[in-house]
């Protein structure tokens, strides 16, 4: 890896003398040319000399919102400045989200295997996205969750014999729609007395006992199934 110039923005005087320390003995090439607390400092800094890198802790002066800003702002006015996320903020996935889209080339979370040669320079080699094992963990997770969650869908449907109008009935069923309003719906070729009798085959489908359930324990029932998903409950055009 050739030489590069980095900006560190770090607010906590210990933890900054400790990412020092990780550059100065771990990343040889890397050659600090300033550290910044707050936002004046940064600006102040990258003004005078532009980095190649910047390693950005989000949470400056008690504010995760200032580290997205900083982020969101260097690559609009420096897009071909690096930013890599340096980070304790390992619980709040949210905030990862919002500096991802705010343009951060990757994320290394203060926890695990900190901050290394090879992400500093898989980074500086053009490798967007780049993490350390403590988020691939809960990226992998979700992944597998969410491929499990689709297929479990996917199995429900051929099982119980679910087409496109029962999952679009049951999902606005969901969504707090009358039945008149979902047959007010583009493509939507049923009258009310249509989806009340589509209503009675789903609820001879799913509780095969033939029990009497409503509306309400039938959309239960399809959410468990995994016949709609709670986390996409999205309407459709009228």
């Amino acid at each position: 890896m050739e030489n590069f110039k980095l900006i560190i923005v770090e607010d906590v005087p210990l933890e900054l003398k400790g990412t020092e320390g990780i550059v100065r003995h771990e990343i040889p090439e890397a050659e600090v040319i300033g550290t910044a607390a707050d936002e004046t400092s940064y600006w102040r800094l990258i003004k005078k000399q532009q980095p190649d890198l910047v390693l950005l802790d989000l949470g400056l002066g008690g504010s995760t919102t200032v580290g997205v800003e900083l982020c969101r702002q260097t690559k609009e006015l420096y897009p071909q400045v690096r930013i890599l996320i340096f980070t304790g903020e390992i619980l709040n996935e949210k905030l990862w989200v919002d500096v991802l889209d705010a343009g951060a080339d990757g994320i290394i979370l203060k926890s695990g295997e900190l901050l290394t040669r090879r992400d500093v320079m898989a980074v500086m080699e053009g490798k967007q996205l780049v993490f350390n094992e403590p988020i691939l963990e809960k990226i992998v997770e979700r992944f597998k969750h969410a491929v499990s969650a689709q297929l479990a869908r996917q199995d429900a449907l051929i099982d119980y014999e679910i087409d496109e109008y029962d999952e679009r009935f049951l999902r606005h069923l969901a969504l707090g729609y009358t039945k008149e309003q979902i047959t007010g719906l583009r493509g939507m070729p049923f009258g009310v007395k249509s989806l009340e009798k589509r209503q009675s085959e789903l609820c001879k489908k799913l509780f095969p006992s033939g029990e009497s359930v409503n509306a309400t324990r039938l959309v239960v029932r399809a959410l468990e199934l995994g016949i709609i998903d709670i986390d996409n409950l999205m309407p459709d055009g009228e």
